[in-house]
């Protein structure tokens, strides 16, 4: 008699099966927006019944969250790994470089933007950006408190949240630019981004 299939062997096919519909679902989010890319266009486009995709996810917003966690995750241990290093101020100016080929790259720009307008209209949706963006934020502020502390500046709250929300802003505002400029010079906005990097850890409290 063969053994039942154990939850161990299970969890990697369905894994498997969630990233193919998360991986149609951007697709169709980025071709069709929001609004357009229904489930059963997401089906179609995994090569999967609309059933197989509820059973992963109960709606849109549900595979949204799921995006949305993904992108979390990356951001969470990019900081991470910047506060690991042996030059947390070095660390964050060089890896601005892979932040702006990451938001200026068109596709993943699109997809950003839509899910943001979506958000703009859409409560539940709102809820989980504004919930991933404060996972973010904080993490940030930890990793310029390790920088700032190190420089020997006492930061309150107010003001290391603001360096955050510069920070944020100046990735962010990619996403937008690379609709509206994809011809942009990434070299020349590298070297800008890093000194823009530096004199906002400068800033006095």
């Amino acid at each position: 008699m063969s053994a039942p299939s154990s939850p161990v062997v299970e969890q990697p096919r369905a894994e498997a099966r969630r990233e193919q519909i998360l991986c149609a679902a951007v697709d169709c989010f980025r071709r069709h927006g929001f609004h357009g890319a229904s489930i059963s266009l997401i089906s179609k486009t995994a090569g999967m019944s609309a059933g197989h995709i509820y059973h992963y996810f109960d709606n849109k917003e549900a595979i949204i969250e799921a995006i949305v966690a993904r992108d979390l995750e990356y951001l969470l241990a990019l900081t991470a790994e910047l506060r690991a290093a042996c030059d947390v101020r070095e660390a964050m100016v060089a890896r601005a470089v892979d932040g702006i080929r990451d938001n200026l790259d068109p596709l993943a720009a699109g997809l950003k933007v839509e899910i943001v307008a979506e958000a703009a209209r859409n409560p539940q949706v709102a809820e989980i950006v504004r919930r991933a963006d404060e996972a973010c934020r904080a993490s940030l502020i930890e990793t310029l408190r390790h920088v700032r502390t190190k420089d020997g500046r006492a930061d309150d709250e107010a003001h290391l949240a603001m360096l955050a929300e510069a920070l944020a802003a100046m990735f962010d505002g990619l996403l937008v630019r690379a609709i509206r400029n994809p011809g942009l010079d990434r070299k020349r906005l590298g070297r800008v981004f890093q000194a823009a990097i530096r004199d906002l850890l400068d800033q006095p409290a």
